[in-house]
């Protein structure tokens, strides 16, 4: 006999108005009635024990020139990190191989660049193609996009585009100058006017405030269209890099900016992204308690460490998880 829980009737509405008030509100709320609230909704949509997986692979790293304070592999930071040259197609195809034998279904590329030239990005369609053959989806992150080379990517047949906001506008300038808060939202419409699927979150624990926390998901969640994708990255913090040093976020403010990101955008999948190295297997729970349903699988995030494959598969055992992209209505 089957134990999938039976659909039930979608009732909580999209909506792209939320005043900073009602984001506020959540975050507010009980702890308890606020993980029962995103539990409700999360159930609406999706398999409560269903996890997509994705793998992510750094096909460019180092030497960038944007200034991110979280991210090692700029130029501009001494990190240790050793700059490599776009990696050949076929090695990228190897990794997808290995990332789909180990259960993920979706396969993401990304590369350190302010905005790629035109003929990266024709190697990187060369990628994507290859990884669409293997039966897997396809994500990359190139940094910032002409409307010619957003065309290509869509022509080649790429599924995501991952283009974070990262935190809140009034907090942007604390953590990046080289690119304003607007050229990440232009690259979004670039995006979503090509026909691509967004993926498009931020990052806690970056020394902002619980208001930026809000506003980042307000922000999120009041775009022309949710994203399908919404990333919460943990900051992980990185020797050399200008926020090593930030204070520790707590546990259970980031189990609170999932549950709102799932309330907020209920067709959209929440990703647990970086930082579950230095996350409990309790605080993970809690996490897809709370709606996350996507976690990146692998032992590196770019570059920097995330949980083992094995590490991931013996949780989802304990907490009777499976793999899977499903969902009641979306």
């Amino acid at each position: 006999m089957s134990t999938q829980p039976e659909p039930i009737t979608i009732k909580t509405p999209l909506r792209h108005d939320w005043q900073l008030d009602e984001v506020q509100a959540l975050f507010a709320l009980p702890f308890n009635d606020l993980i029962f609230k995103a539990q409700s909704v999360h159930r609406e949509t999706f398999d409560p024990n269903e996890i997509q997986i994705s793998t992510l692979l750094s096909i460019k790293t180092g030497s960038c020139s944007e200034d991110c304070g979280y991210c090692p592999q700029s130029a501009r930071f001494d990190t240790d990190l050793k700059p490599e040259a776009l990696l050949p197609v076929e090695e990228v195809l190897q990794a997808a191989r290995r990332a789909k034998a180990q259960g993920a279904s979706r396969f993401c590329m990304g590369a350190a660049w302010r905005s790629p030239k035109d003929r990266d990005v024709e190697r990187v369609v060369e990628m994507v193609q290859g990884v669409k053959d293997l039966g897997m989806e396809t994500c990359v992150t190139l940094g910032m996009l002409t409307d010619e080379q957003t065309q290509r990517l869509k022509e080649g047949g790429l599924d995501y585009y991952n283009h974070n906001l990262d935190t809140s506008e009034d907090y942007y300038s604390e953590v990046i100058s080289t690119r304003t808060y607007q050229d990440r939202l232009d690259t979004l419409e670039r995006v979503r006017e090509a026909g691509i699927n967004v993926c498009c979150g931020g990052i806690v624990g970056m020394g902002e405030s619980d208001s930026d926390r809000a506003k980042l998901l307000q922000q999120l969640a009041n775009l022309p269209k949710h994203p399908e994708s919404v990333p919460v990255n943990m900051l992980v913090q990185v020797q050399g890099t200008p926020l090593m040093g930030t204070e520790k976020l707590d546990p259970l403010v980031f189990v609170r900016t999932v549950a709102v990101a799932r309330i907020m955008m209920p067709q959209s999948r929440v990703r647990l992204s970086a930082g579950r190295t230095y996350m409990s297997d309790e605080m993970q729970a809690l996490c897809f308690l709370a709606g996350a349903n996507s976690i990146f699988y692998g032992d590196k995030l770019l570059t920097t460490d995330n949980p083992m494959s094995n590490e991931d598969m013996r949780l989802f055992e304990r907490l009777g998880l499976r793999s899977g992209g499903s969902s009641y209505a979306a």
